[in-house]
């Protein structure tokens, strides 16, 4: 039996922050473990012919995202700062996290960066912004370093390359066994699809 499902999240989108912020507790009540999966949305949009985010090439959507966001942010209790530009270079954070990962502290400087760059509007490409999310985590500041390396950047670009080919178009998605969940909003369906998914 497996009880797992694959969380991945792009830095720079909205909508992963909500999950970000709540899907150990909402997987650990069904008894479902998650793999924290960063990737990056710029080369799977770009191939869509996308130049930027589609919250931006859709005034209008995008307005829509801002004050969906913040209605359901005030809802959780979670601080929103809409971050200015938008979408912000996410690539530094997702490196850092792999590097993170190592250390089993992928969870904690996710959400710290999250925090930083929705809750407080900080630019997350930063380096002191980034600094200051590796201390929140318990991490070495060393890890800026190793976010550098040519293992680091060659496994965050299999990351994409993976999220690619699993048919990932967004940002939260979740996989369990071969089905795709797009959204916060479909976060517990691919929860409770995992909890009964057996092999």
């Amino acid at each position: 039996m497996d009880r797992s499902v694959t969380f991945w999240f792009e830095f720079a989108s909205t909508y992963s922050y909500l999950s970000v912020m709540r899907i150990s507790s909402a997987a650990k009540a069904r008894g479902v473990a998650v793999a924290w999966k960063p990737f990056l949305l710029g080369p799977i949009f770009a191939a869509q012919g996308w130049a930027t985010s589609p919250f931006n090439l859709l005034p209008a959507k995008g307005c829509y995202m801002w004050r969906d966001l913040q209605r359901i942010c005030a809802t959780r209790g979670l601080p929103f700062r809409r971050p200015d530009p938008f979408p912000q270079n996410g690539l530094p954070a997702a490196r850092l996290a792999l590097a993170a990962a190592e250390h089993g502290q992928i969870e904690t400087f996710s959400q710290a960066v999250f925090q930083a760059q929705f809750g407080t509007g900080a630019d997350i490409s930063a380096e002191p912004v980034l600094l200051d999310c590796l201390h929140q985590a318990g991490l070495d500041p060393a890890l800026l370093d190793r976010a550098q390396s040519a293992e680091i950047k060659s496994a965050l670009r299999a990351r994409t390359d993976e999220a690619a080919a699993a048919g990932i178009f967004g940002a939260p998605s979740f996989t369990s066994g071969p089905e795709l969940f797009w959204g916060d909003d479909r976060l517990e369906q691919a929860l409770d699809h995992a909890a009964v998914r057996t092999i």
